[in-house]
């Protein structure tokens, strides 16, 4: 039987960005993209992008993707693929977390769920990515029964992140 991959071997898989030009009806990002191309990441480059965030900036998924479809100059990044490298990059950072300090870690919790909501499907879910937040001075509430962060959209980053990692 062969051996399970770990997250840190499927971020460093060697996987490469590819453009999609013509996004079957139906598919993810269809009809967001009007028309337009659609990029699929890798997971090494959202890892890149998620690693460019700074202690107290938060971004979302959405944010992530659309800095993705700027860097690629195509009409969106596919939401599907976006959001499993991300987790992938998740898993890997905590993979490391016994070896690295954490600053050099990469900050999944920076990453919120669109309307400011935590992501369950995080490592150690909500409690670790909120415990993580409220370390970095985030402040997380409940609303409608789950934790978010209200005041997420002042706290995005001022310069795009796809220009920081590209430097």
């Amino acid at each position: 039987m062969a051996k399970r991959k770990t997250a840190l071997e499927h971020l460093n898989s060697g996987r490469q960005p590819h453009i999609v030009p013509m996004i079957p009806p139906g598919a993810p990002g269809y009809r967001e993209a009007a028309g337009g191309a659609m990029v699929v990441s890798s997971p090494a480059e959202v890892n890149a992008l998620v690693r460019t965030l700074r202690p107290g900036e938060i971004v979302t998924l959405d944010d992530l993707r659309q800095a993705l479809a700027r860097r690629h100059r195509v009409a969106v990044a596919c939401p599907v693929s976006t959001a499993i490298f991300l987790n992938m990059a998740a898993r890997a950072a905590e993979e490391q977390r016994l070896v690295l300090p954490d600053e050099e870690l990469t900050p999944w919790w920076r990453v919120l769920k669109k309307g400011g909501f935590l992501n369950p499907k995080y490592p150690g879910g909500t409690v670790a990515q909120q415990a993580l937040l409220e370390a970095e001075g985030v402040r997380v509430s409940p609303l409608r029964k789950q934790p978010a962060v209200f005041d997420y959209e002042e706290r995005r980053p001022a310069d795009p992140i796809e220009e920081r990692a590209a430097g």
